[in-house]
């Protein structure tokens, strides 16, 4: 179940390939994988995942975070990019939504003030509180 962060981006849950053209149909322009191919089985690879999106007209982007990478400046400057290049909505996702939203938090930090960060995560059902200090 995808879940609104803010009108531009929304985090979900695994998703699978065949929705990829709801996704278009929906306006999202980009979709990232957060999820490493380790965490899924053959019809949830990033390949497969990567294929159907670029069939449905949509960008996507293999940006796996797990627990060891979760916190790496690299990977929000990422996200940072390909928010901004973005011509439509993005749709982030992971196992649960959780570390794609951590990572979206961290690149909107200097983007957004800090309690806005939360809320904006809060309203969607995500906890980045913990972040607070890191978000300017």
């Amino acid at each position: 179940m995808m879940k609104q962060v803010t009108d531009a981006f929304a985090a979900a849950p695994q998703i699978s390939a065949d929705v990829m053209s709801e996704l278009a149909e929906m306006g999202f322009s980009d979709v990232i994988c957060n999820r490493p191919d380790a965490e899924n089985g053959p019809s949830e690879q990033s390949v497969v995942m990567q294929v159907a999106a670029e069939n449905a007209g949509l960008k996507f982007h293999f940006l796996p975070i797990d627990q060891t990478n979760l916190l790496e400046p690299e990977n929000a400057e990422r996200t940072r990019e390909i928010l901004s290049n973005a011509s439509g909505k993005v749709l982030a996702y992971c196992r649960s939504g959780t570390r794609s939203t951590y990572v979206w938090s961290l690149a909107q930090a200097g983007q957004m003030p800090a309690d806005e960060i939360v809320d904006a995560a809060a309203q969607a059902g995500y906890d980045v509180a913990q972040l607070r200090p890191m978000l300017g």
